[in-house]
């Protein structure tokens, strides 16, 4: 596959093949909706609630996403609801005191920590990484790049962008006395520190210094 070069200004090409796990073949999600909410347990089910909302849904999945498992290790690790983003279809159910049931096809984050449904900037972003030791983060959006870590200020930067294979993503700059690279592919990445769970890996390489951690895409950018 031919690897293409998108400048920062451009609009980003839709991100068609990262996966959590084993997605579903691309045929049969094609009419599924990305979705964010809280994750709540009742009585042996697992409960979506969309973001502003106080319909719920209950979570129709066959194991391919992996959220039971990964659920279940954030809910024994304290108590009230849980963020989720994913990728699903909503349908009609006959089972009483729920709204319907998500169908699951893909989990891009699963987390307890964070801002969750308050988080301003997540339509803006197109992708966001983040890792620790030393903490790092990067978020991405259409007008460039900004590098946060402890004790600095926050450096924009712009960026190329190279689709690769399988998925995969490569962000570079050289600005303002800054070599840097941001490598993700999609992958289950769990956050060492949170448990946080998030559908890509991602490795930067800063001034030559290599920083791992975990990534996904923004709201900005739909796959």
């Amino acid at each position: 596959m031919s690897v293409s070069r998108t400048l920062v200004f451009a609009l980003l090409p839709l991100f068609a093949s990262c996966q959590l796990f084993t997605d579903r073949p691309s045929d049969l999600s094609a009419n599924h909706t990305r979705l964010q909410g809280e994750l709540n347990r009742d009585a042996g089910q697992l409960l979506f609630r969309p973001c502003q909302e106080q319909r719920r849904f209950v979570i129709s999945n066959d194991g391919t996403t992996g959220i039971m498992r990964e659920s279940a290790e954030l809910f024994a690790g304290g108590s009230g609801p849980l963020f989720t983003d994913v990728r699903g279809l909503l349908a009609a159910t006959p089972q009483a005191g729920v709204d319907g049931t998500l169908l699951l096809s893909k989990v891009y984050r699963l987390q307890r920590e964070g801002a969750g449904c308050d988080d301003l900037n997540f339509k803006r972003t197109t992708l966001h990484a983040s890792g620790h030791e030393p903490d790092w983060s990067v978020a991405v959006s259409g007008k460039g790049l900004i590098l946060n870590r402890p004790g600095q200020p926050p450096l924009a930067l712009p960026y190329l962008e190279e689709q690769l294979p399988e998925g995969r993503v490569n962000l570079t700059s050289e600005a303002n006395g800054q070599r840097l690279e941001l490598w993700l592919a999609p992958q289950r990445c769990v956050d060492g520190m949170s448990g946080a769970v998030q559908h890509m890996t991602a490795e930067l390489r800063l001034n030559g210094q290599v920083l791992r951690g975990c990534g996904y895409l923004g709201g900005a950018r739909n796959d």
